[in-house]
């Protein structure tokens, strides 16, 4: 959990605005949830590790009281907990307000909290930016949704980046083909999303030490790493993949409507900011056990881990419903994509600038009022209804020439004083501190004289 000081806080609103801008212009419409859920809207949510994870909020008053001197077996002393992620909280929503549309498609860009390790790019409290369809069954949803993410990274200035994609379906038929019994099955998948942190090796090792049989723990590896899936073809493409695992699922109902339904979203993407993105990934397989269908996730050249995720979630609201709402959704990562943007040198120049363009200098007490009043003409709308610039005031009275250090230490690049002779004649007197020059203007002329020098 940390503090952002003025020039993160410039990046960050950078991101989150680009972001939002490309959402709205999809149609989502912005939610936001309180940062604290009830305990039992959390948990069962996001599978045993999840779980884990979840910071709890201790009984207040009273409640804690009875719960201290409860009989043992019987002690809850928690009722309350931080949001684990912002997808469950949007469940909630939906299942407690009737009124939403049918079709409800949401952004929602907040922090969420894990009790995690931290390490580099994975923080305890980190920001996610979700976009979300509710409503529909429709493959155009998830086509939608991997559109609205790769035109968002492009506007923030990424160009390399695949959209990984599978399905749960598919893994369910994937280890039933490799022998995985079904009450082992979410243990194999624990593992198996550890695929590109870990070796394989060591996913066999973690799924043996879980109780599954090394020779279904093989035959797992093999179906699920392309690698192995497609032996002897050195550049894989999706139609590669999709026939290797049309054998090796065989006459698997549920396996051949899964491969089916990512043929339909890699067709629908074609002609979108995702199209040629799609990756076709049997090893992906995305922890939170919540997913039901299809399932995405971002991968960058040269970055372990990725910039985001997603996928189908179509009985989640129902478990507060209790009636199904489809509903599928796509996180990108804030603090992942500020980490790495700021390593590659890819925000713009200006996000780096000044706190301000303007400083006002105070010439003594008697001006003060003055110098306030100044300030707020030149923050006003100029010609055209443009905005005016930032300008921040000088608080204290002092000679100019500290309060030129001060304008110059801020990175301020035009310095505005009215003197004595300034405010008999009605003039100020603008100095450039990048150019030295300085130049005396009727004061209803240094709006667009201040325009002009910061242009």
């Amino acid at each position: 959990m940390r503090d952002f000081l003025p020039a993160d806080l410039r990046r960050r609103r950078f991101v989150i605005q680009t972001i939002a801008s490309v959402y709205e212009r999809y149609g989502f419409e912005p939610l936001e949830t309180p940062a604290v859920e009830n305990l039992e809207t959390l948990l069962g949510k996001y599978g045993e590790e999840g779980n884990q994870l979840v910071f709890r909020i201790l009984k207040r008053g009273a409640e804690l009281q009875r719960a201290l001197d409860g009989p043992d077996g019987r002690r809850e002393f928690a009722d309350l907990a931080l949001r684990y992620d912002l997808t469950v909280p949007l469940a909630r929503v939906v299942a407690e307000h009737r009124t939403l549309p049918k079709f409800f498609k949401r952004y929602q860009i907040q922090p969420v909290w894990r009790a995690d390790r931290p390490a580099r790019g994975r923080f305890r409290e980190f920001y996610q930016c979700d976009v979300d369809v509710l409503g529909s069954r429709s493959p155009v949803v998830e086509a939608e949704l991997c559109a609205a993410a790769a035109e968002a990274l492009l506007a923030l200035g990424f160009s390399e980046f695949t959209i990984r994609l599978n399905h749960r379906q598919l893994l369910t038929a994937l280890l039933e083909v490799a022998g995985v019994p079904a009450d082992k099955q979410a243990d194999a998948l624990i593992a198996l999303d550890k695929l590109g942190k870990i070796t394989p090796d060591e996913v066999i090792a973690d799924m043996e030490a879980r109780g599954i049989a090394r020779p279904s723990a093989d035959a797992s590896i093999g179906l699920f790493l392309t690698d192995f899936l497609v032996a002897g073809v050195p550049s894989p493409t999706n139609a590669d993949v999709f026939a290797a695992l049309r054998t090796k699922v065989g006459d698997h109902a549920a396996g051949q409507a899964a491969l089916d339904n990512l043929a339909t979203v890699e067709r629908l993407s074609a002609a979108t900011p995702a199209g040629g993105r799609l990756q076709l990934d049997p090893s992906l397989a995305r922890g939170l056990s919540y997913y039901t269908g299809a399932i995405m996730e971002i991968a960058v050249p040269d970055l372990a881990g990725s910039l985001g995720g997603g996928g189908r979630y179509d009985n989640l609201v129902g478990m507060f419903r209790g009636e199904q709402v489809p509903a599928c959704g796509f996180s990108l990562g804030l603090e992942r994509i500020l980490v790495v943007m700021g390593e590659r040198g890819m925000f713009p120049p200006d996000l780096e600038a000044a706190a301000a363009d303007v400083m006002v200098l105070q010439w003594s007490e008697a001006t003060q009022a003055d110098a306030l009043a100044l300030a707020g003409e030149l923050r006003g709308t100029g010609d055209a209804g443009r905005s005016g610039p930032r300008v921040v005031l000088y608080p204290e009275v002092e000679k100019p020439g500290k309060q030129f250090k001060y304008a110059e230490s801020l990175g301020v690049r035009v310095a505005v004083l009215v003197g004595e002779d300034e405010a008999r004649d009605g003039t100020v007197t603008l100095k450039d501190l990048k150019n030295r020059a300085q130049v005396t203007v009727p004061r209803a002329e240094a709006p667009a004289e201040i325009r002009r020098l910061l242009n």
